[in-house]
């Protein structure tokens, strides 16, 4: 495949709303639209194509130790069309690519259709906001609607660090630097590291893997920093879970300490389809640190008592539970009873929830 063939099937993608594009021998391009995989009409790839493709977006004429090669995360950007972020492979013997596409331009927290409590977390000056959702639920999306709205509000530093580099940003009232694992910097630590002494007033972390990057990441929050970052859990009780599992025994009553401390919201994402058939909408659950919720993350003998203290925290703190959400996106008519059923964190709570609210 040539360049300008690979070109013109990202700009289709792009203006056909396609979230992710897949190339692989054996098989069509594929598109992913609204959560579904769909064949794009073009020939089935080779493993000629599919290397020729892999050569183009790491921009090598040739595949340099070609049987050492494994994967590598890199970016690529199509004049008027868009960036993609793009991952490298190779599964039985052959290469295979998979893209997903990154806006121009980032898209606001109301054009998101996220809860209007997210602009006041956003206007927060301290503490370590984590976005959390599996694969292809909006994370990095929302992360730069975050940052976009810092940007255009108030006159700050931001500092980005990510693998690789997805939203550009054009500096606004803030001045945006924005750093890429392997190119700019060794690594997540690294940078992390680096950035306290850059005079950061926030720092973007494409994503927390392990204990290290979240400590790091909670000493930028202990030392009076805005900190934004991403990690792959569900929910916002696992979240918590999954942080401190990060751990040895004998180190997790202080990291929970710490992270009441600091830890300022655990927003989680889910992206489900629309009763109209246009598109997904995002189902949201947020935990903000309050009295009560930094009690349950302090004492491991009440973490199970955070879902219940988050539904009861609507009102005084803005949070709420994925259930919580679902039944209002089921009165909204955004979504429909079953696909909210579906993926209802506990089906029992959300059926009791949406009796309830039909009797109210």
């Amino acid at each position: 495949m040539e360049k300008k063939v690979l070109d013109r099937i990202l700009t289709m993608a792009v203006k056909s709303g396609v979230s992710d594009i897949h190339f692989q021998a054996g098989s069509v391009p594929l598109f992913r639209y609204n959560g579904a995989l769909m064949d794009v009409k073009y020939d089935i790839l080779t493993p000629r194509d599919t290397e020729a493709i892999a050569r183009i977006i790491l921009k090598m004429e040739r595949l340099h130790d070609y049987d050492d090669f494994i994967e590598r995360d890199v970016s690529y950007g199509v004049e008027g069309a868009g960036r993609f972020r793009a991952n490298v492979f190779k599964q039985r013997g052959s290469f295979g690519v998979v893209m997903r596409a990154i806006p121009i331009e980032p898209r606001t927290l109301d054009q998101l259709n996220l809860p209007p409590v997210l602009t006041q977390i956003a206007d927060l000056a301290r503490g370590l906001i984590l976005v959390t959702g599996a694969t292809g639920n909006g994370k990095s999306t929302t992360m730069s609607a975050f940052i976009e709205h810092i940007n255009r509000s108030r006159k700050l530093h931001i500092i980005t660090i990510e693998d690789p580099i997805e939203m550009l940003y054009q500096n606004n009232k803030s001045v945006i630097t924005q750093r890429e694992i392997g190119q700019d910097t060794k690594s997540f630590n690294t940078a992390l590291h680096a950035a306290l002494r850059q005079d950061p007033d926030v720092v973007l972390i494409g994503e927390i893997r392990d204990a290290e990057t979240f400590d790091t990441a909670l000493r930028a929050a202990e030392t009076g920093h805005l900190v934004l970052s991403a990690i792959h859990t569900t929910d916002a009780a696992k979240t918590i879970g999954r942080v401190i599992g990060f751990y040895n025994p004998d180190e997790q009553q202080a990291i929970r300490i710490r992270m009441t401390e600091n830890l300022a919201a655990v927003i989680s994402l889910r992206l489900l389809p629309m009763k109209n058939g246009q598109g997904r909408f995002p189902a949201v659950e947020i935990l903000r640190m309050s009295p009560a919720i930094q009690d349950c993350i302090r004492n491991p003998e009440k973490t199970q008592e955070i879902y219940s203290l988050m539904a009861r925290s609507k009102e005084h703190y803005g949070m709420q539970t994925f259930d919580q959400h679902l039944v209002q996106l089921c009165h909204e008519g955004k979504i429909s009873i079953e696909v909210a059923r579906a993926a209802a964190t506990s089906r029992g709570e959300f059926e009791r929830a949406l009796t309830l609210d039909n009797m109210a």
